[in-house]
């Protein structure tokens, strides 16, 4: 959480704080903006921002060609199944596998599945200044990383659950209330909500409705 996304290399390259990542071999790497400051004001302003609007459109793009890569493989089911390994984040699997059984629990159209390799996306650990984040390169790529310490300042479930959040298509939404899981760090670190409320889990829902992605 600071909940942030960052241009990486090109117009549709992002990473997203507390985010989205789709498919195989990616891995973390420097040089990504700072995350903004954890103000209200800050959060608002980078919300409000293009080139937070420009991130959420990498990640909807790389839902979509994740999503169209799934129905190739199976186009007669009724709920995608995104798969994701925790193989280098083992200090956070009980959190991950919670927030999994959270959203699994909460949306019908698409389902979350752990594999011991390979996946459509991975979680990875470690320190890094910008706190949690997702990235993604805009063609369905990226992983989820969750920072030490930031995992000890905000509720770690919540942060991991966000940012499963936006694998499934979510953008933030810092200005919202802790019951909005997409809130992320916007509400303060006594926020502790780690479940989508209606709307998110509607939205969710209307994304992958017969394994399509309608990002509109």
């Amino acid at each position: 959480m600071p909940l942030s996304r960052h241009p990486r290399r090109s117009l549709f390259a992002a990473a997203i704080g507390l985010g989205l990542a789709a498919a195989l071999g990616a891995t973390p790497t420097a040089g990504a903006a700072p995350a903004p400051a954890g103000s209200p004001a800050a959060y608002a302003a980078y919300e409000r921002s293009k080139e937070n609007a420009d991130a959420n459109r990498a990640f909807f793009e790389a839902v979509q060609r994740s999503v169209a890569e799934q129905r190739k493989a199976n186009p007669g089911a009724l709920a995608v199944t995104v798969t994701y390994n925790t193989r280098n984040a083992p200090s956070f699997r009980t959190q991950i596998a919670r927030s999994t059984q959270i959203w699994n629990s909460s949306v019908s159209n698409v389902k979350l599945q752990e594999v011991s390799s390979g996946g459509n996306f991975a979680y990875y650990e470690g320190n890094d200044s910008r706190g949690s984040y997702a990235s993604t390169d805009g063609h369905g790529r990226g992983y989820i990383f969750l920072d030490y310490r930031q995992n000890q300042i905000y509720n770690s479930t919540r942060v991991t659950s966000h940012e499963t959040g936006h694998v499934l298509g979510l953008p933030d939404h810092y200005s919202g209330p802790c019951s909005e899981l997409m809130s992320g760090g916007g509400p303060g670190t006594s926020c502790t909500n780690a479940t989508p409320n209606s709307a998110e889990r509607s939205r969710v829902d209307y994304l992958w409705r017969n394994g399509l992605v309608a990002a509109r």
